[in-house]
């Protein structure tokens, strides 16, 4: 490990509809701390700290007696927040990342640009309204709050799957899988920004 300032960042958000802690380290082991009451968002956060090679932990209590929407949502939200206050400047990452990512018969791509301007294209048809309890709608929102408050562009393509939690899971992993190849240190960079425009703050 180089003497670099640590990539970290604690966010808290707080709201009548939702309290969550979240807590990120940039440089990690895939180490996991979660407790949202929602257990399908938990696997699958799962896979972005595992695939992505973070440090990451999320405490958050929603109004799950209502639904899970706030809650998957305001996730989204906060570890958007953290992603932005624990890369800074961005100084020298790679900016970019895509992974290609199977499972069984699903496969999914997805393309990510720290570039700080927001934007979600999510091309995704999933085979069932419902995962267990969990809502698959809920999929698009806790990528829009994401990348709303991280200021990246997010590309996801479900290309192909019949099972929906195999649809599901494989843009989770897919998705770590890219954030670990963006937010990677660019060594030939020496600390400039990867943009001609000097800047990624939008």
């Amino acid at each position: 490990m180089s003497d670099s300032p640590a990539r970290s960042a604690r966010i808290t958000r707080n709201t009548s509809e939702t309290q969550i802690d979240i807590e990120l380290n940039l440089d990690g082991k895939g180490a996991l701390d979660i407790d949202c009451g929602v257990p399908f968002l938990e696997h699958m956060i799962d896979q972005i700290a595992h695939h992505g090679m973070l440090d990451l932990r999320v405490h958050a209590h929603g109004d799950l007696h209502i639904d899970d929407h706030h809650t998957v949502e305001d996730i989204g939200i906060a570890l958007g927040q953290a992603f932005a206050a624990a890369l800074g400047d961005k100084r020298g990452i790679q900016r970019y990342g895509h992974a290609y990512v199977p499972l069984d018969e699903a496969l999914s791509r997805v393309v990510i640009d720290f570039s700080g301007r927001p934007g979600l294209y999510m091309d995704a048809e999933f085979t069932r309204e419902y995962v267990g309890r969990f809502d698959t709608q809920l999929c698009f929102e806790f990528f829009q709050g994401f990348v709303n408050h991280a200021g990246a562009t997010l590309h996801i393509d479900n290309l192909k799957g019949i099972n929906a939690h195999h649809q599901i899971e494989t843009i989770f992993k897919a998705f770590g899988r890219a954030v670990r190849q963006a937010i990677a240190v660019d060594p030939a960079r020496q600390g400039q920004v990867a943009s001609t425009k000097g800047t990624l703050q939008g």
